[in-house]
């Protein structure tokens, strides 16, 4: 997978796609975002990503 954001390693959190750089998941960004969570409350819980 090649993006700007998201990359892919077999390494990491065993080859699921994460946000560049951590070990977040995007399965679990999109979960929260789907539960009601706002960007604002994920940038806090999660000061490793950006905006």
């Amino acid at each position: 997978m090649k993006t700007e954001h998201i990359e892919q390693k077999a390494d990491v959190l065993g080859g699921k796609p994460v946000i560049k750089n951590t070990r977040i998941g995007v399965d679990l960004i999109l979960q929260k975002l789907a539960a009601g969570e706002s960007v604002e409350d994920l940038l806090l819980a999660y000061p490793s990503i950006t905006r």
